[in-house]
């Protein structure tokens, strides 16, 4: 049973994770806007498998080996163009709404975000390493308690270099699930922190999310205010995603 429950809330600790021993810690990487949320909803849709990569050159060195690949990410929000490759045009953006079964099905998609992908490779000696968001929190406490750690560490990835409230209500929203089963386990006050925001917001997510940097952002622009309420859908899917120890992102159940 789980012992011990520590979250980390902004891309601050990411240099700090790649130090820390985490031999006997799940970690659950949370970039509800949007980067986790658009990985589960391309593997619920049949993509073979997402790879997290930290940067544009990475993800074009990618496409020179593997020119099947379909290429994704943002930069400022928006999807990466050939302004910023040296000419070419990623594939898809990083809305979920973009990550249909007609275009990721069976395909292999390599994706570079300004923070989900870092905090993902953050977590790189961790034994476990879940891609969380509302809309799979069900499956991933189900899943923490399946594989039985005794330590679990929840990971925002946040915006530009600071937190974001929208992952640490999604990290509360997950503790609030797994302390049903372990309610004797020590919190971190990181922890408290989530839970207490989640235990405030969480019937009303959308009005949270106007609260939220990243939440007023899309939400002010046309072309992206929709995924808001994509990634808000609690519980819509019954699916548990890791990052394997190759770097690619997979579906376990």
């Amino acid at each position: 049973m789980m012992e011990y429950l520590d979250a980390t809330f902004s891309p601050a600790d990411f240099s700090a994770l790649r130090e820390r021993n985490l031999s006997d810690t799940a970690c659950v990487v949370f970039d509800v806007l949007r980067a986790t949320s658009s990985m589960l909803t391309a593997l619920a849709h049949g993509a073979a498998a997402v790879v997290p990569v930290e940067d544009i050159p990475q993800a074009m060195a990618w496409r020179q080996a593997h020119p099947e690949v379909l290429l994704a990410g943002e930069r400022d929000g928006l999807r990466i163009h050939a302004g910023l490759t040296g000419g070419v045009e990623f594939d898809l953006g990083n809305s979920p709404r973009e990550y249909t079964p007609e275009c990721v099905a069976g395909r292999v998609i390599v994706t570079t975000t300004t923070n989900g992908t870092r905090a993902l490779r953050a977590c790189a000696g961790a034994p476990l390493i879940l891609v969380g968001a509302f809309l799979n929190l069900q499956a991933v406490a189900r899943e923490l308690r399946r594989q039985n750690y005794p330590r679990v560490l929840l990971v925002c990835g946040g915006t530009f270099e600071e937190m974001a409230l929208e992952d640490v209500l999604a990290a509360g929203g997950l503790a609030e699930l797994l302390l049903q089963e372990a309610p004797k386990a020590t919190l971190s006050d990181a922890v408290q922190i989530a839970l207490q925001l989640y235990r405030q917001h969480h019937q009303d997510l959308a009005a949270a999310m106007r609260l939220a940097r990243n939440g007023r952002k899309l939400l002010a622009h046309p072309e992206l205010c929709g995924d808001v309420a994509a990634c808000l859908q609690v519980n819509q899917l019954d699916l548990v995603a890791a990052m394997d120890a190759d770097g690619m992102v997979r579906r376990l159940v």
